[in-house]
């Protein structure tokens, strides 16, 4: 097939440091090129892919502090796509409901990826006027909020199978945090349940500008007084195996509906179990008591941290092979592809004299 993907500029694909979105989309770019897919990938010029790369802005914009208005080069990059979408079987957009005005007005089938949050008041009136754009949920509890959406499958993320692996470590000693540093993701709460277990933890994670003032006002004083707590900072992808790898949990307490949370599949791809509350994706990802368990509040997770040798690190990473991998992604989105072509193409009708 002769595939579109269109990637947020936000980032590279995939991205230098922190980007689940962008990451995500390059694996499943990278997966369709070895099957033998004909993919141009529209994303900022400094990505990296073995895809036809189509730059439509030199280089991430989050990189860039010279652009002040974000959303007019993504406006213009949909255009170049509309412009260009006869060179395509199947346009594969990542771009939220942005695209869907402009491509609703030409032939060639097109899917959305929805990778955020859908429950906002905002989101019902939008999903309303364009009932019958196919999209795709990352996760079926993501679909809840709108179910006058057109869904048209749930694809959960993955990963490349040699991306991330188990290390060879001694015995694990340390919890781990890794993401971002915002009021949602309740780094407070991974800090008190590694108090009440007595156990270090290291936090690696990122601070936007947007959340400074929370980081500052709330998490800062926190980690001063939390000797056990050590703030790593942003890492790159080459550091999450060891970085997780040698972990004896991962923690995600959570306090909003998660549409997928890659982190989980990152830390069950090293062997690693996750701790993480009953929020969002959660229940789909996680199997409780196998890959690791689904709480909900601290002292349930602090009580899961002292069953963690009960779960078999071999297991979890055969689990995380078995179903959050790139090819099997890339499987699911084949046959949806294929679906939309078949549904779009003329059928031949028969006259009667």
């Amino acid at each position: 097939m002769r595939i579109a993907q269109v990637a947020p500029l936000t980032e590279a694909v995939p991205p230098k440091l922190y980007g689940g979105t962008e990451r995500v989309i390059s694996w499943l770019t990278e997966e369709l090129v070895e099957q033998g897919h004909d993919v141009t990938l529209f994303a900022s010029g400094d990505s990296e892919t073995t895809a036809r790369l189509a730059p439509m802005w030199p280089r991430a914009l989050r990189l860039d502090g010279t652009v002040r208005d974000p959303m007019a080069l993504h406006m213009l990059m949909i255009e170049h796509v509309y412009r260009r979408a006869r060179e395509f079987d199947i346009i594969h957009m990542h771009l939220d409901y942005f695209p869907f005005s402009i491509m609703s007005r030409q032939s060639v089938p097109f899917i959305t990826t929805l990778h955020g949050r859908l429950d906002l008041r905002e989101h019902q009136p939008l999903f309303d006027a364009w009932r019958d754009i196919p999209v795709v949920s990352i996760s079926d509890s993501q679909r809840r909020p709108l179910p006058q959406a057109r869904w048209a499958s749930t694809i959960h993320h993955g990963l490349p199978t040699d991306l991330l692996t188990p290390q060879p470590t001694g015995q694990p000693e340390y919890l781990a945090f890794l993401g971002r540093i915002c009021p949602e993701k309740r780094v407070d709460r991974a800090i008190h349940i590694a108090e009440r277990c007595g156990l270090p933890l290291k936090i690696a994670a990122k601070v936007d500008p947007v959340d400074a003032d929370y980081f500052e006002d709330e998490i800062k004083p926190l980690l001063a007084r939390a000797p056990n707590v050590e703030f790593i900072g942003e890492i790159a992808d080459h550091q999450k195996a060891e970085f997780l790898g040698k972990a004896m949990a991962l923690l995600m307490p959570i306090d909003w509906p998660e549409p997928f949370g890659l982190v989980m599949i990152e830390s069950m791809a090293c062997g690693t179990p996750v701790i993480a509350f009953n929020r969002g994706s959660v229940p789909e990802v996680i199997e409780d008591g196998v890959t690791g368990y689904i709480v909900e509040d601290e002292i349930a997770a602090s009580q899961a941290v002292r069953n963690l040798d009960r779960i078999d690190r071999a297991v979890v990473r055969r689990r995380f092979e078995e179903r959050f991998t790139a090819t099997r992604m890339a499987e699911g989105y084949v046959d949806l592809y294929e679906q939309l072509i078949m549904q779009a193409s003329p059928r031949p009708r028969l006259a009667v004299a």
